[in-house]
């Protein structure tokens, strides 16, 4: 799996995050954008497909920030953070419940996602590096 690190333009310590869909597995859960890699696929490719299908922007992606892994009940996911900027477009919430720009100390009072919790607080310790 990889996730990106979006800032919002003009607000580089606000970063894009998404709440999952109703009704799927850890539904309604707050989650970096990203998904699944293809087989074949780059980590960069992946993550630039997934941002234009479930938000319908493009992407420049950037180095590698941080990866980690999380077993839940019923998978275990490995995840890789991406640094990422805007190219084009408005992100819209194609594949989420909604969509918010917020600081690292905002996202604390949203649920996440439990494979997501330590990027946070990386990101929150400002360990991660600036996204390019």
């Amino acid at each position: 799996m990889v996730a990106a690190l979006i800032p919002q333009p003009g607000q580089p310590q606000r970063f894009l995050v998404q709440q999952r869909l109703p009704g799927g597995s850890r539904a309604l859960l707050w989650e970096f954008p990203g998904g699944k890699v293809e087989r074949g696929e780059s980590d960069e490719a992946a993550l630039a497909r997934e941002c234009r299908e479930e938000l319908d922007v493009e992407l420049r992606v950037g180095p590698r920030l941080w990866e980690g892994r999380h077993a839940y009940p019923d998978l275990t996911v490995e995840l890789a953070l991406y640094g990422a900027t805007l190219v084009s477009g408005e992100p819209r919430p194609l594949g989420a419940q909604a969509l918010a720009f917020h600081t690292p100390t905002e996202m604390q009072a949203l649920p996440f996602c439990e494979a997501d919790v330590p990027l946070l607080d990386e990101l929150l310790a400002g360990r991660l590096g600036a996204p390019t």
